[in-house]
């Protein structure tokens, strides 16, 4: 009986680390998902994105305490404006999706989203692109990956 309690903590700590993607991994995975030069915005700087937001993992949650919301997942999308988690107070939902979607080792929800972000807001719409990856060399995100 203890050892299947012990089994089930840490199957319950691997479900809940979520995918922490490797960079090429995260690359080959964006371009498969069409987001290589999706309204303009090259793979480097979706990948340049990501690094900055959730260092390329889809369990990140931060809370920010001045709007009362949290950004979710991969592309860390804000619970004011695009995703339902339940207790942001008036929340919009622009992506009709629930918030914990978004934090999916599945990131087919949360690229749909950051697709629909970029078709309304552009790539400015991620502070951590404007304070990371704007008017940068960002060639080291892809190299190598083969995309």
């Amino acid at each position: 009986m203890k050892a299947l309690l012990i089994l089930g903590l840490l199957l319950l700590s691997v479900a809940v680390q979520g995918k922490k993607f490797e960079r090429c991994e995260l690359a080959r995975t964006l371009k498969k998902f069409g987001l290589a030069g999706y309204k303009g915005v090259s793979l480097a700087n979706w990948m340049c994105l990501t690094y900055g937001e959730s260092r390329y993992n889809t369990q990140v949650k931060n809370y920010n305490p001045g709007s009362k919301s949290t950004d979710y997942g991969l592309f860390q999308i804000n619970s004011k404006w695009w995703c339902n988690d339940g207790k942001t107070p008036k929340a919009v939902n622009g992506c009709g999706v629930s918030c914990s979607a978004l934090l999916k080792d599945d990131i087919t929800q949360a690229v749909a989203c950051a697709k629909k972000i970029v078709s309304q807001q552009g790539i400015t719409a991620w502070v951590a692109w404007k304070n990371n990856c704007k008017n940068r060399d960002l060639t080291n995100y892809v190299k190598g990956c083969g995309v």
